[in-house]
C-alpha cells in the first residue's frame, strides 16, 4: 500500500513539474534573450547621442570603440563605408534605413539589431550592434537546471511525506489485520491500539468492542454449560442413595465405584467449563497420560461386558497443543462410541502415535460416515455430538477426523491426526 501511494504521488508531482517546470525553462530562454537584445538596443542609444554632437568618422570611431560593445557595434552612415566591423547584410540594413524601423536580423553565429537614426532630411543612419549566440543564451542552462533541481526536490519531497502519511495508514491497517488474523486463531486476548486516520481509529475501535463482546459471550456459554452440568448432581445425589441401600457384594461395589468415577467427571466438567480463556491458549496434554487415565475407567464396563481390549503404542508421552479436558473428551467420546453402538463382548483396540490415535471395533461398522460426524445428527439413537468433538478436538490440535471404511477387527475405524511432539514443551 505504501509503495502504490508512492508511486501515485510520483506520477501526480511529476506532472505538475513537467506542467511548470517546462514554461518555465522556456520562459528562462526567452528572458535571456530579451536581455540581450535590451543591451544591444542601450549600446546603440550611446551612438544616437554621439551622432547628435558629430557626424565627423574619427570621432564617431573613437565613440564605438569605447563602448562596451566594442567590436560588435558597427555604423552605416549613408553614401559612407561603415564604421567598425559590421555582420548584418546589405539587404537588411537598406530595408531599416528605408522603412525606419528597428530590425533583429540573424547573422553569424547570432543576430544583429538595425536601429535607424535620421541625420538631416532624406539621410538616416543605421546603428548595427551584433548579439552573439552565447550572449542569447546566457544563465540559460543554469536556471533550466534550478528549475529542474527545485522540481526534483518537490518531487521527492512529496513522495517523502506521502509515504510518511502512507506509513501511519499502513502500520494501523497491519496491525487491525494481524489482530483479526489472531482473533481468528482462537487468540481472544488479542487488542488493537487505534491508531491512523479517524476510518481506521473507528474500526480498531469497534475491533475492541467486538472482541470484548465474544470474550463475555464465550464466558456466558461456559458458565452456562457449568451450571447445565452441576444440574447432575441431584440424579446422582439420588443414585448414590440408591446404591447405599444395596446389600453389600461385587455388584453394589461396582455401581458404587461407577457413581464415583461419574461425579469425578461432572466436577471435571464443571471446572474446565469455568476455566478462563486465557488458561486454555498455549496448553498442551500428554495424550499418553490421559489415555491411560480413561483406560482405567473404560477397562471397568469392559470386564463387565466381556470385551477384549489392547493397546498398541503409548510407550512414550505424545504432547499434543490441546487443553486436558478437550482431550479426555475425544478420547471418552471415542470409546464410548464403542461400548454404544456395539453390542456387549465387542472387542476394541486402541493405536495411539506421534500423529494419529485410532480406535478400531470389530462391531457393525459405520454405515453413513458422512452423517456421522455433522453436529446433532445420530443413526443410532444418541446425541449426534461423539464425533464431532472428536473433530473439534482434532483441528484443534492442527489435524483431521478420518472414518475408515472397514477396521482390522472387522468394525468401525475412528482416527484422529493431530501435530504431536514426544518432547515436552519448553
Amino acid at each position: 500500500m505504501r509503495s502504490a501511494l508512492a508511486r501515485s504521488t510520483l506520477a501526480v508531482t511529476s506532472m505538475l513539474a513537467l506542467a511548470f517546470g517546462i514554461p518555465l525553462a522556456l520562459l528562462a530562454g526567452r528572458i535571456a534573450h530579451d536581455r540581450a537584445l535590451s543591451d544591444a538596443r542601450q549600446q546603440a542609444t550611446g551612438i544616437v547621442a554621439a551622432l547628435a554632437v558629430t557626424q565627423e568618422r574619427p570621432v564617431l570611431a573613437r565613440a564605438i570603440a569605447s563602448t562596451r560593445a566594442g567590436q560588435r557595434l558597427a555604423l552605416h552612415l549613408p553614401g559612407e563605408a561603415p564604421i567598425g566591423a559590421t555582420r548584418g547584410a546589405a539587404d537588411d540594413v537598406r530595408l531599416v534605413r528605408t522603412g525606419g524601423q528597428p530590425l533583429v536580423a540573424p547573422a553569424a553565429d547570432g543576430v544583429v539589431y538595425l536601429q535607424p537614426t535620421a541625420l538631416g532630411p532624406e539621410r538616416t543612419a543605421v546603428i548595427e550592434v551584433w548579439v552573439p549566440a552565447a550572449e542569447l543564451r546566457r544563465g540559460v542552462t543554469t536556471a533550466r537546471l534550478s528549475i529542474a533541481g527545485l522540481a526534483a526536490v518537490l518531487v521527492l519531497a512529496s513522495i517523502a511525506l506521502a509515504d510518511r502519511l502512507g506509513a501511519r495508514v499502513v502500520t494501523a491497517a497491519r496491525e487491525l489485520s494481524r489482530a483479526a488474523r489472531r482473533l481468528g486463531a482462537h487468540d481472544l486476548s488479542v487488542r488493537v491500539r487505534p491508531a491512523g486516520p479517524t476510518e481506521l481509529v473507528a474500526a480498531g475501535t469497534a475491533f475492541n468492542v467486538m472482541a470484548d463482546r465474544i470474550v463475555s459471550l464465550v464466558d456466558a456459554e461456559r458458565e452456562r454449560a457449568a451450571d447445565l452440568s452441576h444440574r447432575l448432581r441431584t440424579p446422582l445425589t439420588a443414585l448414590r442413595l440408591d446404591a447405599d441401600s444395596l446389600p453389600h457384594g461385587e455388584v453394589a461395589d461396582r455401581v458404587r465405584e461407577s457413581i464415583d468415577a461419574l461425579e469425578r467427571e461432572v466436577d471435571a466438567i464443571i471446572v474446565s467449563a469455568r476455566d478462563p480463556l486465557d488458561a486454555r491458549t498455549g496448553a498442551v496434554t500428554d495424550l499418553v497420560d490421559v489415555l491411560a487415565d480413561r483406560l482405567a475407567f473404560w477397562a471397568v464396563p469392559a470386564e463387565h461386558q466381556g470385551r477384549a481390549w489392547e493397546v498398541i503404542g503409548g510407550a512414550e508421552p505424545v504432547w499434543i497443543p490441546v487443553p486436558r479436558s478437550d482431550v479426555i473428551s475425544a478420547v471418552d467420546a471415542m470409546l464410548g462410541n464403542v461400548f454404544r453402538h456395539t453390542p456387549a463382548g465387542t472387542p476394541f483396540r486402541i493405536g495411539v502415535g506421534e500423529r494419529e490415535l485410532v480406535v478400531e471395533d470389530g462391531g457393525p461398522g459405520i454405515a453413513d460416515r458422512s452423517g456421522a460426524v455433522r453436529r446433532g445428527v445420530s443413526g443410532a439413537d444418541s446425541t449426534g455430538l461423539g464425533l464431532d468433538i472428536v473433530r473439534r478436538v482434532a483441528t484443534e490440535a492442527g489435524g483431521s477426523l478420518r472414518i475408515g471404511h472397514s477396521s482390522r477387527l472387522g468394525g468401525a475405524r475412528v482416527g484422529m491426526s493431530y501435530v504431536g511432539s514426544r518432547r515436552p514443551p519448553g
